[in-house]
Order: C-alpha cells, then sequence, then structure tokens
C-alpha cells in the first residue's frame, strides 16, 4: 500500500479550452450580476414548484397510462383531430346566426349526417368508459 499522493495525469487540452471556461466564467458572473434576489427567490420556487409537479405526476398510475396511450400514433392523430374540429367550431359557431330553438330547429339538427356521426363517436366514448368503470369496480380498484 503506498502512503504517496499519486497525481492524475492531466487530461489533453485543446486549443480554445481557456478561451471557452474564461466565457463560461463570464456568462455565470453576467447573470448573477442581472438577477436580483427576488427574482432568483421565484426562479428557485418555480423549479421547486416544478419539480413537486413532475414527482406527483409519475407517481400517479393513471396519468402515466395515458401518457404511453397518447404515445400511440392513432391517438396523437386522434388528438390532432379533435383539435382541429375545435378551431374548426369555433370559427363557425362565430360566424353562424342564433339557433332559433324549438323542436322543428332541433329536429333539423339531428337530421345532419355529420352531427349523427359526432353522436355516434360520443356514444362510443361514453360505452366504452361505462365498462371501464363497471370492470374498476368489480374488481375493487
Amino acid at each position: 500500500m503506498s502512503t504517496q499522493t499519486e497525481t492524475p495525469n492531466p487530461l489533453p487540452a485543446n486549443d480554445g479550452d481557456l478561451q471557452r471556461l474564461t466565457e463560461f466564467a463570464h456568462l455565470v458572473t453576467s447573470a448573477q450580476d442581472a438577477l436580483t434576489d427576488d427574482m432568483v427567490n421565484r426562479l428557485a420556487s418555480a423549479f421547486s414548484e416544478g419539480i413537486n409537479l413532475l414527482d406527483r405526476l409519475t407517481r400517479n398510475e393513471g396519468f402515466t397510462h395515458l401518457l404511453r396511450e397518447m404515445d400511440r400514433p392513432v391517438n396523437q392523430r386522434f388528438l390532432v383531430c379533435l383539435s382541429n374540429a375545435f378551431t374548426h367550431a369555433s370559427r363557425e359557431l362565430a360566424t353562424a346566426p342564433p339557433a332559433s330553438g324549438g323542436i322543428g330547429g332541433l329536429i333539423k339538427l339531428l337530421s345532419d349526417p355529420g352531427v349523427q356521426e359526432g353522436l355516434r363517436l360520443v356514444s362510443v366514448i361514453a360505452a366504452r368508459m361505462a365498462q371501464s368503470l363497471r370492470d374498476i369496480h368489480r374488481q375493487g380498484l
């Protein structure tokens, strides 16, 4: 066993390393000078809250399952379609006259094939969700 302290071999230095370190030190000094104590406190608080939120989200099995499902290409396309539908519906409603109301207007609305397809989509999603909820409660989760 040796009692002498061995000096590690120095790392090979490139020509611009010292210059880059100097520039990085200037950057850090400038950032310190630019930030007030209040700004540092707010940044630290925001960072802490963000880490806390990230921790809570990663411990939530339902959320992680949702993220895995949303990672599937078919679900990503569904989200694009959904967001496009919201955009177009918003524009359409903004330019359309107010509904007249009444049973006649409702029947006219229900005779539209697009409305029927939309109701079918909502009913399929609702039926699947109801079945999943029943399964969860039967399993006692």
